[in-house]
């Protein structure tokens, strides 16, 4: 039987810009792959400006939800307002987009979303969008066997990782209605009919093995989800307010790059200790934050060795060759850029999935060190402390610092061997798209028999 089917891919991020832009990536990264396919990108009035200017194809186009109604500006109303009122606004596109979807491609924390699909007969490939390690400790420790608590150690992985009840924010119970919701995503997640990961194989060999031996759908490691096709486009954006330029000048290996992500945010005590450390410590740095801070911009008049920017093509920058280092709140997307640019960490999680990727960069990928040691987020870490730690990470003759710059370069080298022709992540998104398009025919064999 002869037959056309375009695969026309809905893709539905969950509403933030850390859930957005790897989906984004993800896109452009599919539509390289297979120029045939049609991607709708879905999302909220208030990202919608903001999110098209990051796709290039043409067959990307976008749609925009309505904005959420919170009750109050927290994370917590955000949440409960993405679970309860986008359902209706996709029902409502689905009856009128065309031509119709042959997948649905949603975050993995939307439940609601792989339950409408499932009702509507479209099959669901649900992206989760951090590090596969979470994946596990949420599925399977805390939903199949609610098995943590946070005065206790886990053999994590048996006899491979171990990991603290401090690791999970979630059992917080601050967080109870947060954990709630993710333990039905959870639930659903097996209803889904492909699950696909923004990790490298090789990074998490071990924990993608054993989520693959629980799981009985298709598991797809295809990270990183960041823009690393559009860096060999152009080195030099017009519009980056003169931040390359300052790199430019200064010395290899010598700038500290700072940032603490784009939604939560440290304390104004904790900025200023920071600031402090890096004025004993005569660290070069540039600091991305939105928060105004007078120390900051002192130190930056006074030693003319630091920049302070409210935004910055951060791939560009963690790539330049000035850059030695980067202090990260841990965010996955961030902590791939980084691996991808073979750059070491210091790591200063901030809330949920953060303190458990801190210890994968601390302990098990040995690419990094935590800036704070004790298990309480909330503690301020004061600058007595920071500029010892500064002093000897940014040391580049010391054999420690050595060691961790060394092995950064092994992890870079590992993701780029990943995403290269036949590497892991290459060739999982062939057979991914090459599953989908023996789906979809047999799917239309059928209908049309």
């Amino acid at each position: 039987m002869e037959f056309h089917l375009q695969p026309h891919f809905l893709v539905l991020p969950y509403p933030s810009q850390g859930h957005i832009n790897p989906m984004i990536n993800l896109s452009n990264i599919l539509v390289s792959t297979n120029p045939d396919i049609l991607v709708t990108f879905l999302v909220t009035q208030h990202y919608f400006s903001r999110t098209t200017s990051n796709a290039k194809p043409h067959n990307i186009t976008f749609a925009a939800f309505p904005d959420l109604h919170l009750s109050a500006d927290t994370f917590e109303a955000t949440i409960h307002a993405v679970m309860t009122q986008m359902e209706g606004p996709l029902q409502t596109l689905l009856d009128r987009l065309h031509p119709p979807p042959t997948l649905l491609i949603c975050d993995a924390f939307l439940s609601w979303a792989v339950a409408l699909a499932n009702r509507r007969k479209i099959p669901v490939a649900a992206f989760w969008t951090t590090s596969t390690a979470e994946l596990w400790l949420q599925y399977f420790h805390l939903f199949q066997r609610n098995q943590l608590c946070r005065q206790k150690k886990l053999d994590y992985i048996p006899s491979t990782y171990w990991i603290d009840g401090s690791d999970v924010p979630l059992l917080d119970g601050k967080n109870s209605k947060i954990l709630q919701w993710a333990m039905k995503s959870c639930e659903w997640l097996p209803k889904a009919q492909y699950l696909l990961l923004p990790s490298i194989y090789e990074l998490e060999s071990k924990v993608v093995d054993a989520l693959k031996a629980n799981l009985s759908i298709p598991i797809y490691t295809i990270g990183p989800s960041i823009p690393y096709s559009s860096v060999a486009e152009n080195s030099r954006n017009p519009n980056n307010n003169g931040y390359m330029e300052w790199l430019d000048r200064q010395p290899p290996n010598s700038v500290l790059y700072i940032s603490h992500g784009s939604y939560l945010s440290i304390s104004s005590a904790q900025m200023e200790e920071i600031a402090n450390a890096l004025h004993d410590g005569n660290v070069r740095f540039m600091w991305v934050t939105r928060e105004e801070s007078p120390k900051l911009r002192e130190i930056c008049r006074e030693k003319k060795m630091g920049l302070v920017v409210a935004w910055c093509d951060q791939l560009r920058v963690l790539l330049h060759h000035a850059v030695g280092g980067y202090w990260t709140h841990c965010g996955w997307n961030s902590v791939m850029e980084g691996i991808f640019s073979g750059v070491p960490f210091l790591t200063f999680p901030i809330a949920m999935d953060q303190p458990l990727i801190s210890r994968l960069i601390v302990e098990y990928w040995k690419v990094g060190w935590r800036v704070k040691k004790d298990e309480k987020m909330e503690d301020l870490v004061t600058r007595d402390v920071i500029v010892v730690l500064l002093r000897k990470f940014m040391d580049l003759q010391s054999d420690v610092g050595s060691e961790i710059r060394r092995r950064a370069k092994e992890l870079q080298l590992m993701v780029k061997l990943a995403i290269s022709e036949n590497g892991s992540s290459h060739t999982n998104i062939r057979a991914f798209l090459n599953n989908i398009v023996q789906t979809g025919a047999k799917r239309v064999q059928v209908q049309n028999a």
